[in-house]
């Protein structure tokens, strides 16, 4: 008894149990918005971006440098004088001069005065920083439309898996009713096989529909970065994302608030602050300095303890002043205004992209709810057509074949109701994307 329970702790120690996790479209879209890749990286991104502010900023501070040399001259440099001094006018005369050894410590304060190009820096390490939080929010929403359009793809593909089930029921039971009607003699062995056709054909829809519901979850949590091996239960009902859609008028929003538009709009901005940095190249830079230097000499042994040091100390000041260039720097600046003036034209374009797919985005809504109540009363109505086939094929007053024909009819406007479903759905999410709706408070 004690090995038998032995055993089965043992085993049960060695299962893993998945369960698996509920979620509803809010919940999928919070745990894509925390796991996803693309937004990790846009993240790091602005860290960076930070970073580099710092960085730029840190060059208009002090900058301090401390350096040491030692210099052991296995030769002592040879210096070269005209000989006038000792009598010898014309003649070269050579001789050694310097120590064995020579050692140097020191530091050097550099700080920059003026630079246009360096005023211009700060101002774009700054913009830059918001350009790239812009970035951030792009990510956030492409997440979100690619989560959302996933979890209704499942709702979807999850109800006509459902619906199809019933069809399957509904055929099978109707074929064991015409093998007892058969066998009766009261129908045709054609009539037998027309449903058993029926059924496979409804199975066949079955196994697809349940293939896509499988494709469509893998689709989902690889949208919100959720483990592929772990299960999934979504809590939503179609029902219930179909009772939040509302009427047009609803989405309205503008196309300036557009993620894209308002992207372009600070690239256009980088771009003059590029033309804002060639126009300063050509200002003067002004930097100071300032040195502290000791110095060791010494002949035969190298002994810098306790040895006398020789120190120096200096300050400075430079100026650059740029005065011809050969045309380099005008160049320069005519290739920043065009390329400002490239920006403008692109906005303008985009400006009116965006207006078409305003107009576009509405009307295919617009087309789609209506689609959308018309395949769901044709929906209705293939079902109440195809259960009536039923009822009377029971009581042998229809034939299996119209029975067949219509399923058809119901499996087609099941079809088209998806389909029409779907580009609801797509609809909606295209007008949120291009308000930029999708991000949530």
């Amino acid at each position: 008894m004690n090995k038998i329970l032995f055993l089965s702790v043992v085993i049960l120690s060695n299962l893993h149990f998945t369960i698996a996790q509920e979620f509803s479209l809010f919940d999928a879209q919070t745990y894509a918005l925390e796991k996803a890749e693309k937004i990790k990286r846009a993240e790091l991104d602005f860290e960076d971006a930070k970073k580099k502010v710092v960085e730029t900023r840190a060059i208009g501070l002090p900058q301090i440098n401390s350096d040491f040399n030692f210099q052991n001259f296995l030769s002592i440099p040879v210096q070269a004088v005209d000989g006038s001094f000792i009598g010898q006018p014309g003649e070269l005369v050579t001789f050694r001069a310097g120590t064995d050894y020579m050692a140097g410590a020191g530091v050097t304060v550099n700080q920059l005065l003026f630079d246009g190009s360096y005023i211009v820096g700060l101002q774009v390490s700054n913009f830059y920083k918001k350009f790239v939080e812009d970035n951030i929010e792009k990510s956030q929403q492409e997440v979100l439309y690619d989560v959302t359009r996933a979890y209704e793809l499942a709702l979807v593909s999850r109800e006509n898996k459902i619906f199809l089930d019933t069809l399957v029921q509904s055929a099978q039971d109707l074929l064991d009713q015409q093998k007892n009607f058969y066998e009766l003699g009261m129908i045709s062995a054609e009539d037998v096989d027309q449903i058993k056709f029926a059924l496979l054909q409804a199975k066949t829809n079955k196994s697809a529909a349940h293939y896509s519901y499988e494709n469509a979850i893998a689709f989902l949590k690889m949208t919100m970065s959720y483990p592929m091996d772990e299960p999934i239960i979504l809590t939503e009902t179609l029902d219930g994302i179909m009772s939040e859609l509302k009427s047009i008028d609803a989405y309205a929003g503008s196309i300036y608030d557009n993620i894209d538009y308002k992207l372009l709009q600070k690239q256009k901005k980088l771009n003059e602050y590029d033309l804002k940095n060639m126009r300063m190249a050509n200002l003067p830079k002004l930097n100071a300095t300032f040195g502290h230097q000791y110095n060791y000499f010494a002949n035969e042994e190298f002994r810098p303890i306790n040895a006398p040091w020789f120190y120096q100390t200096f300050v400075g000041v430079s100026l650059s002043v740029p005065i011809f260039s050969s045309g380099a720097r005008w160049a320069r600046v005519q290739q920043a205004k065009i390329a400002v003036k490239q920006d403008e034209f692109t906005i303008q374009e985009m400006e009116r992209g965006l207006k078409m797919q305003e107009q576009q985005y509405k009307n295919d809504f617009l087309s789609a709810r209506e689609q959308l109540d018309l395949q769901k009363e044709n929906v209705k109505l293939a079902t109440r057509i195809y259960e009536n086939a039923l009822v009377k094929a029971e009581i042998g007053k229809e034939n299996s074949l119209e029975v067949t024909q219509k399923y058809q009819q119901l499996v087609t406007a099941q079809t088209q109701y998806v389909n029409a479903m779907i580009d609801v759905f797509t609809a909606k999410l295209n007008i949120d994307q291009l308000y930029n709706k999708l991000n949530r408070d």
